[in-house]
């Protein structure tokens, strides 16, 4: 083979690896969408199915629980499977769960469908994390974790409103034949462009314990558990606040709402090159904006323009704290995988621990308490993280 010819195929498969990435973009891209799009269809799927809008909400909670605990455990159900076949699996169970959830004729029948739905996104995504670095150039690493997570940001942006209008436009059911559609084709693409991913090793349940020995692994799970928990404990209730605290007419809300999305999207590029040249700093900085954005939100959202620019300052920095999150694993921990999949976990509980205990807040004390609670946890993830060196990144073999 001539140098030229050797060439011309390396430029081959760093095209196809890179398609790769955009796939597996695609794959969270429709997984997010997926959990969140009945946000959006609650009251066309309450009434058509002949329940209340509070037990409606289960479709958002129950695929999120579900998510949580597949995230850990279907690494350890699957053993050494190749990864290319786990994340192929998952996107046509995905298909096959929106399918079914369109012909769904009962609440229980549709339910049990985004049961299905939340084992893909805790599978799909505890393995989805780690993959960068298997499919690029070291180098490259960064800028294709930013692509990765970008589907998280991107669902928020575009899909789920896209969805959404879909389904006002038609019927819930054609959204959810969407999603399937959809599916079916980045399982097609998943299969095509990604290459054999063999397990390095196989993920066990003493692998997963085993993560907190790590003292960067632990420090990962504290801060991202009181970032996330703070911020969907306000975020879940971003409408009222923006309506009593700033004036913001509901209907202009949906549109501060395309714009902090779109932040958050701008923020999540912006944080994979920064995450990847001081992972420490990037992180250090989250919780520290985000205190900044809910503890003066109550005294200056009324103060225009003010309120519209902490709102994009919170999507902007809360954008960025998947992949910069993962960055930090993927530096402290000895098993990226198995780390991956724990914090997967953490994240998608403290998801709905947040809006749970936010909840409670507003109920008992009002909106401006909830922000400052939520302030409060911002501010305490950001000691942790001063306490913490940042050598615990440097070698993770090493830091404990």
């Amino acid at each position: 083979m001539t140098e030229g010819t050797r060439t011309q195929t390396r430029q081959i498969t760093e095209r196809r690896d890179w398609l790769g990435v955009v796939a597996v973009m695609v794959g969270i891209f429709l997984l997010v969408t997926a959990e969140q799009l009945p946000i959006g269809l609650l009251s066309q799927v309450s009434t058509a199915l002949n329940v209340s809008p509070g037990i409606a909400g289960l479709m958002i909670t129950v695929p999120g629980v579900v998510a949580a605990f597949s995230a850990p455990l279907l690494p350890v159900a699957v053993g050494r499977l190749d990864r290319r076949w786990m994340l192929t699996s998952l996107m046509a169970l995905m298909t096959v769960a929106s399918l079914l959830g369109a012909l769904a004729d009962s609440f229980a029948l549709l339910l049990a469908t985004r049961v299905l739905v939340g084992v893909c996104i805790g599978g799909f995504w505890a393995i989805a994390g780690g993959l960068a670095s298997r499919l690029v150039a070291l180098p490259q690493v960064p800028r294709a974790m930013a692509i990765i997570f970008s589907g998280v940001a991107g669902a928020s942006v575009l899909g789920v409103p896209a969805g959404t209008w879909l389904g006002e436009q038609t019927d819930w059911r054609i959204a959810f034949i969407a999603m399937a559609i959809g599916s079916g084709l980045v399982t097609l693409a998943l299969w095509w462009l990604l290459p054999p991913l063999p397990a390095s090793q196989p993920v066990r349940l003493s692998t997963l314990f085993g993560q907190f020995s790590n003292r960067g692994v632990r420090v990962g799970v504290y801060v991202t558990s009181l970032i996330v928990v703070g911020h969907f404990a306000a975020y879940t209730f971003i409408s009222p606040i923006l309506q009593q605290m700033a004036g913001v007419p509901l209907a202009n809300v949906s549109t501060l709402l395309l714009l902090y999305g779109g932040a958050g999207l701008m923020g999540n590029f912006l944080a994979g090159t920064a995450a990847g040249r001081n992972p420490w700093r990037t992180v250090l900085v989250i919780p520290v904006v985000l205190a900044i954005a809910t503890l003066s939100f109550p005294g200056l959202a009324g103060v225009s323009p003010l309120g519209t620019l902490l709102l994009m300052l919170w999507g902007a920095v809360f954008g960025s704290i998947s992949v910069s999150m993962q960055t930090w694993i993927l530096r402290a921990a000895p098993n990226a995988e198995a780390a991956t999949a724990l914090m997967a976990f953490v994240f998608n509980m403290s998801i709905g621990f947040g809006a749970m205990a936010g909840g409670q807040v507003v109920d008992g004390f009002g909106l401006s308490t909830v922000l400052y609670s939520s302030g409060a946890l911002f501010v305490l993830a950001a000691l942790i993280v001063l306490r913490t060196p940042a050598t615990v990144l440097a070698s993770p073999s090493g830091s404990r």
